[in-house]
């Protein structure tokens, strides 16, 4: 067993970001200087540095991507927009981790956290086990994809893929593709698509597509709103959900090809195709579920952390029920910008947690820190 203050599971966005302000208030790497005062440890489960861009489909470019929030202290190259964003994000985030020389184990994969006896928290991996004061999650939602299920699935004799699995238009070229969801991702990838194959657009409910322009104004808007979920442990909804659809310039495409013409979800798969609303038959060849993702957070499950109705209640970055608990890249702060922002406030929060004697039976003297002048944040 090893021990580390603070174990931050994740080196995507916001993990990065935890992972620089640990360090730039004085905790250092458990790997090279395990009888450290305060020490910390980056568990990544991706073999290469990138998180979940490394895995974005291939079509993916710059040009299209929501927009990357600079890493703190590091600001991105000129980035080419043509360029795929799992070579162009993956390799600034490496460039960020050389020159922080940050303390990151990978790949290894966080299987469960539990409750340590006396106080602190036991990290179990695939590589060994964490003794530790308290846990900073960034697992963002790539493993967790959403996967709906329809009577007659599994008899179908086609194709069926999730965003998770997509590479490129070219895989479905001259076929007919049931496109399932109304996200961003999914009006993305039915453009591109419907360039080369005949489409067929489901979604639960009728898209919405916003007016006016998405400006900070409405930014703001949003951010309360998953925020008044988080704090009441309501589960987040999707993205969309919360934002509505913009006219980007990919959507006006689709428009323009005749893509955008919404189905009402289908009742029921059959082997060559579905059962539409009205009772009717389409018949397709392949289904490609656009339908999301959740927070990866099922290693955190021993810690019994959800409201019955199934949320985590949050107050800021913590877990209102275990202060051990800091959840990042979560609900109001998944967006990159929020990221960063959310790992500076996990940070501070455990600083203070700490500085109190949180965790201290877990970590012996690693798990208290003492106050010094201009440490604490005012």
């Amino acid at each position: 067993m090893s021990d580390a203050t603070i174990v931050v599971v994740g080196a995507g966005q916001s993990g990065l970001s935890a992972g620089y302000h640990l360090k730039r208030r004085g905790f250092v790497s458990a790997l090279t200087d395990p009888a450290g005062a305060r020490t910390f440890v980056i568990l990544d489960a991706a073999p290469a540095p990138g998180g979940a861009w490394r895995n974005r489909w291939e079509s993916l470019r710059m040009a299209t991507v929501n927009g990357i929030f600079d890493l703190p202290g590091f600001p991105k190259p000129p980035l080419d927009p043509a360029e795929a964003s799992r070579t162009a994000v993956p390799r600034y985030f490496a460039a960020f981790e050389q020159a922080t020389d940050l303390p990151i184990v990978r790949p290894v994969q966080v299987t469960a956290v539990r409750p340590a006896d006396g106080g602190g928290l036991i990290v179990e991996t695939d590589r060994g086990t964490y003794a530790t004061a308290a846990i900073i999650n960034a697992t963002g939602t790539w493993d967790n994809p959403v996967r709906p299920h329809y009577p007659g699935q599994e008899t179908f004799a086609g194709l069926q893929l999730h965003t998770r699995d997509y590479v490129s238009a070219q895989q479905l070229a001259g076929r007919r593709v049931a496109v399932v969801g109304g996200g961003i991702s999914g009006l993305q990838l039915l453009e591109e698509i419907s360039r080369v194959a005949k489409t067929f657009w489901y979604t639960r409910r009728e898209p919405v597509f916003r007016a006016g322009e998405f400006d900070p104004e409405v930014g703001r808007e949003v951010i309360a709103k998953v925020t008044a979920d988080v704090e009441a442990g309501r589960p987040t909804g999707s993205v969309v959900s919360y934002t509505d659809l913009a006219w980007t310039p990919y959507a006006l495409a689709a428009k323009a090809r005749g893509a955008l013409e919404r189905r009402p979800m289908f009742t029921a798969i059959e082997p060559y195709g579905v059962r539409e609303a009205d009772g009717s038959f389409t018949s397709v060849d392949t289904i490609l579920w656009a339908t999301g993702f959740k927070a990866a957070l099922t290693h955190l499950d021993p810690l019994g952390l959800r409201t019955p109705g199934g949320g985590i209640r949050m107050v800021g970055t913590q877990v209102a029920a275990d202060p051990r608990v800091h959840l990042i890249g979560f609900g109001p702060s998944q967006s990159t910008v929020g990221a960063n922002r959310a790992g500076r406030d996990a940070v501070a929060t455990l600083i203070r947690y700490l500085s109190r004697g949180g965790g201290e039976a877990a970590a012996g003297s690693r798990g208290q820190l003492p106050a010094r002048a201009g440490e604490l944040p005012v």
